[in-house]
């Protein structure tokens, strides 16, 4: 992590995979410790992950969120892995005026691995102020690239915006053997991968409903919606970088995009 500029701050996108990867070493986590080295440092960071699925747009706004460990039968190892950081109350005011009455507060729910498995690997230190939105599961896909565009103007602000899902996520389609992606899970990441190069976001939204591989690919909208609010955060004069550019398990996508003012 670099020092904080006034320059606007770059909103990423990470496919994050199985929770093991929060204390694996493997050449998609360190692309996450590549991606966090790069980073201006943040004021706050606002996450946006997969595991808060529930039907409504809050945000945290906790001094000391409660870190979940929304995850059933993995190694003690995982569960004893903490990332203490401080809670961002008062990023909670602009996020629901940003949002105007569609956010409110909540605190039942805390930080999910969706964003410390990440974040674990990408800012180690667990020093900057962190937050947690919901993707709310009554929203339709376009109305998600909305509100992330809504929370656009935090990057002024020296807000990082944390988008964290799998563009590939089908539990049920996993190959243990299989330390790549199946055929269908290859297509379909990288078709959504140069639509996002191509900042064509309404082809994503395409691909959602009308690519042959979109069944396989998300049988459940939950893991691939944050990357909606990543792209509606960033603007097509962001230059995007391709990072962990593959799957693994076999229908899991890893690939990540940094958005950066160019």
């Amino acid at each position: 992590m670099t020092e904080s500029t006034s320059a606007r701050m770059p909103v990423v996108f990470a496919g994050h995979g199985s929770p093991m990867n929060a204390i694996n070493d493997s050449a998609f986590t360190r692309g996450w410790r590549r991606v966090g080295e790069s980073l201006p440092r943040p004021r706050a960071i606002l996450a946006i992950s997969a595991h808060w699925f529930a039907p409504m747009t809050a945000v945290n706004d906790e001094a000391k969120p409660r870190q979940v460990y929304d995850m059933y039968g993995f190694p003690r190892e995982l569960y004893q892995l903490t990332y203490p950081a401080p809670g961002a109350p008062g990023l909670a005011a602009p996020v629901r005026e940003l949002h105007g009455t569609r956010a409110t507060l909540h605190d039942e729910w805390g930080i999910d691995h969706g964003t410390w498995a990440v974040l674990a690997h990408m800012l180690p230190s667990a020093d900057v102020p962190l937050t947690q939105l919901s993707v709310n599961s009554a929203l339709s896909p376009r109305q998600h690239l909305e509100l992330g565009r809504a929370l656009a103007p935090l990057r002024d602000e020296g807000v990082l915006i944390l988008a964290s899902g799998n563009t590939v996520h089908n539990l049920g389609e996993v190959e243990w053997d299989n330390p790549g992606g199946s055929a269908a899970a290859v297509r379909f990441s990288d078709r959504v991968r140069d639509l996002v190069v191509a900042h064509d976001a309404q082809g994503v939204l395409a691909a959602m409903d009308s690519d042959p591989d979109a069944p396989y690919a998300i049988p459940t909208p939950d893991h691939f919606l944050p990357l909606l609010y990543a792209l509606g955060a960033s603007d097509d004069s962001d230059k995007v970088e391709v990072y962990n550019d593959g799957c693994e398990l076999g229908s899991m996508s890893m690939t990540g995009f940094v958005f950066r003012a160019s």
